[in-house]
């Protein structure tokens, strides 16, 4: 995946915002990057562009050899606030996508079937959404997301509204997920020890208008020990990292 000279422009009556400039990155097929930076610098902004969801003022996102100005099924979404159908089962949420797409129900079973396991929700398949927990609730997006077999997934805050120990919960099992899987994900957080657990890169934005201000390569194998020193001093430089930005800013 190839993002290009991304700018995007908030025009109103009174004013014209530039939220994000000159943004170029590309993503190799099975990475996982996660992008972190100033609260309001424009990351949202920059998945929904990814996923067509917000046309860009100028650059393009390619995927292979097509260019995306609007959704498609090569790119899945997982909300922050779950985006999830209360009246259907577990499944029937998982299956969603797939009976709009008009899959043969013998192949919406045995997929839906196969990723609800990979998040660990079997014994869950027909329980209403009312009756699981936050973490739950997310596995089902996730596992929704993966399903449509897209080549990238864009993930905004997923385990934001999860309390520390679920959110550790989760960050496990999406990286077990990550370890069986060839996707591309594209991650979006506020946490610095989620970014480095998770992810083989780390883009740090700069304040709005948002752009580049420097990608760390994260060398460890997972899964990642969390209280090593190596993963410790990594941490502290990133947050250092985004420390000058609000100086730089100011």
């Amino acid at each position: 995946m190839s993002i290009d000279g991304l700018r995007v422009v908030y025009i109103t009556d009174e004013s014209e915002t530039v939220a994000v400039d000159s943004f170029s990155l590309d993503v190799k097929k099975g990475e996982l990057v996660s992008i972190v930076g100033p609260s309001g610098c424009g990351k949202t902004t920059i998945l929904r562009c990814i996923a067509g969801l917000l046309q860009p003022t100028e650059g393009k996102v390619t995927i292979g050899d097509k260019v995306c100005t609007s959704p498609g099924s090569d790119r899945g979404m997982v909300f922050q606030d779950f985006a999830l159908f209360p009246w259907r089962t577990v499944k029937q949420n998982v299956k969603f996508g797939m009976e709009i797409a008009g899959v043969p129900k013998e192949e919406q079973e045995e997929r839906a079937m196969r990723y609800i396991k990979a998040v660990g929700l079997e014994k869950f398949a027909d329980s209403r959404i009312h009756e699981l927990s936050g973490g739950m609730k997310q596995r089902v997006g996730i596992a929704r997301a993966l399903v449509m077999h897209p080549a990238v997934i864009l993930m905004d805050e997923p385990f934001g509204a999860l309390d520390a120990q679920t959110r550790n919960i989760m960050q496990e099992q999406l990286d077990k997920i990550i370890v069986h899987s060839d996707r591309t994900i594209i991650f979006v957080t506020h946490s610095v020890d989620e970014a480095l657990y998770l992810s083989d890169r780390v883009v740090i934005l700069t304040k709005r208008p948002s752009s580049i201000y420097k990608i760390v390569d994260v060398p460890w194998p997972r899964p990642r020990d969390r209280a090593s020193p190596e993963f410790t001093n990594l941490r502290k430089r990133i947050l250092e990292y985004l420390e000058q930005q609000n100086v730089m800013e100011d």
